[in-house]
């Protein structure tokens, strides 16, 4: 990684330039990635706005595909965002737009969401929140025609997703729902806010969640009726969203078969470290011993917080310069309790100037008030160093190189989860986990995204079931990954339901796993005596967000 600036060429001046189209066109990409300029804005989700975003999407490609690099930099920029331009092209051909609809990560999401990271420090910055909840509104509507649209084609989600998200959103419409309370309890900093602040801010609030409301009952009226009750996408549309969440094409039925075989070796790798914990013990006898042990509870969300920043601050300051470079602007990492109760851990990156840092939240459900520290202290190392804080703000570090896109934007999930279960598996050997406690609840969590893999592809391709009794089904799917998590049963249900919504994606994170230690291992063996991991590590992340193609060609040629 370098901080040299770089002359910017003209593949360069595309990527920045498709960057501020998608600002424009997309103002939560910009609140993202901190840039305010658009802040008082939402997308257009109708289909006129789908078909601007395609239009300029084919007119980036075309400049793209006209450009000649300069440099290695330059080839990388223009194979990544090459591939993402085509794959989205791809995407609405297939009209996936038109069935955007899913428990976790569709508009009916993105447009609560993007409040979460807007700043909040002053009343000129609640003064653009107040305005953009006044566009809410008009986003849903154009929401809705999509969707509409979707019908009158025969392109719907599955009932179960409309069902689920028609109870998310009934949730936000509520008096004391997202809106009324993020308004409610508006401060800049410690001071209060000027009264017309409060009344506009109060009015956009109600106008938000009356859109919500007018959402639910197009979902529960129309949608629903129409939706199809097959679960599954089929062959095609998994393997498009596969390409997508990966950036590497797979076989879909091989890596079925080793999911299979993955599973069953986590499962013999716990049943190994529960003998360590209590001789002879079972893996849910050694956990509820755990779960039953005051030594490894915290209570409440302020104690989860300290903790949880405790153990981060204590992993960059001794992996900084070992295993990793770790530099200056990324060794701050804020441990947030996020103001939602839906469940979840999920990390956000710095913006481009540091002004905002990187961010861990945890989603905590409604009525959870006990944590154990061996289940979630791998959690800690996977959302932030060296998991995705490392990964995402050494990339915004890297600005003398990289394009705004290729810092902030580029990349896939399969390269960022895939990374962070690496960084956990790291963390093991790198003696963090020397706890059987701890390596068994890093275990718990492979385990689960081994047994994702099986589900994912087995649902979404109806294939033969591991038991041997018929084809997977949805509503097998919940009993499997019962049978594989201890987590309650609130926690299956929304996770099953993210994965039969979103296909490709929670298979990503392991098979991302599994093409990063190829990647290290290969990488390893060409450098031979000479090898480094820390220079490998380097090398990797200095290339920024890729797809897990552009990396392999990227590391070995």
């Amino acid at each position: 990684m370098s901080s040299s600036a770089r002359t910017p060429s003209d593949v360069d001046r595309i990527a920045e330039g498709w960057v501020d189209t998608l600002v424009v066109l997309n103002p939560g990409i910009g609140t993202y990635i901190g840039r305010t300029s658009e802040d008082e804005r939402l997308a257009d989700y109708s289909p006129a706005g789908h078909e601007r975003m395609v239009a300029a999407t084919r007119e980036a490609l075309a400049a793209l595909r006209g450009a000649t690099p300069v440099d290695d930099i330059d080839r990388i920029t223009i194979a990544d965002l090459g591939s993402e331009l085509e794959l989205e092209l791809e995407q609405h051909d297939a009209g996936l737009h038109l069935r955007d609809l899913n428990v976790i990560a569709s508009p009916a999401q993105e447009i609560r969401e993007v409040f979460d990271l807007m700043p909040t420090d002053d009343p000129a910055e609640w003064e653009r929140i107040a305005t953009r909840l006044h566009a809410v509104p008009r986003a849903i509507d154009g929401y809705v025609e999509t969707l509409r649209e979707g019908v009158g084609q025969g392109i719907v989600p599955a009932v179960r997703q409309v069902r689920e998200v028609a109870t998310q959103v009934r949730k936000h419409a509520r008096p004391d729902g997202f809106f009324g309370s993020f308004t409610g309890s508006a401060k800049a900093g410690d001071a209060e806010l000027p009264e017309p602040l409060k009344r506009h801010l109060g009015a956009g609030a109600v106008e938000a969640s009356a859109a919500y409301g007018r959402l639910a009952d197009f979902l529960e009226a129309e949608l629903q009726p129409a939706a199809r009750d097959q679960d599954a996408v089929g062959r095609d549309i998994y393997a498009l969203q596969s390409r997508h969440f990966l950036g590497a094409a797979i076989d879909l039925d091989e890596t079925y078969e080793w999911g299979v075989d993955e599973l069953a070796r986590m499962v013999a790798e716990q049943e190994s470290i529960a003998n360590e914990i209590k001789p002879g013990a079972s893996v849910a006898e050694a956990i509820a011993l755990l779960d039953a042990d005051p030594s490894r509870k915290l209570h409440g969300t302020d104690a989860l917080q300290r903790w949880m920043q405790e153990t981060s601050d204590r992993a960059v300051a001794e992996l900084a310069g070992t295993k990793f470079d770790i530099p200056a602007e990324i060794r701050t990492l804020e441990c947030m309790i996020a103001p939602t109760q839906e469940g979840g851990i999920y990390y956000t990156g710095p913006s481009d100037d540091f002004s905002r840092p990187g961010r861990m939240w945890w989603s905590v459900p409604e009525g959870v008030t006990e944590f154990d520290t061996w289940r979630e202290l791998t959690t800690v190392y996977h959302e932030g160093v060296p998991g995705h804080h490392l990964q995402i703000g050494q990339a915004v570090v890297n600005r003398g190189q990289l394009n705004t896109w290729r810092r902030q934007l580029a990349g896939t999930s399969g390269h960022a989860e895939g990374w962070a279960l690496y960084a956990e598996r790291l963390m093991q050997s790198l003696g963090y986990l020397d706890d059987p406690a701890d390596r068994l609840g890093m275990l718990d969590g492979q385990r689960m995204r081994a047994a994702r893999v099986v589900l994912d592809i087995g649902v979404h391709l109806g294939k033969q079931r591991p038991d041997g009794n018929g084809i997977w089904t949805g509503d097998y799917a919940f009993e499997f990954l019962a049978q594989n998590v201890n987590m309650n049963a609130g926690f299956v249900h929304f996770e099953v339901n993210r994965y039969l919504g979103w296909p490709g994606q929670a298979p990503s994170y392991k098979v991302g796993q599994r093409i990063w230690e190829q990647l290290r291992d290969e990488f390893a063996r060409r450098e031979g005596a000479s090898f480094d991991i820390r220079e490998f590590h380097r090398r990797a992340l200095g290339l920024g967000g890729v797809g897990l193609d552009t990396l392999r060609s990227a590391l070995l040629g």
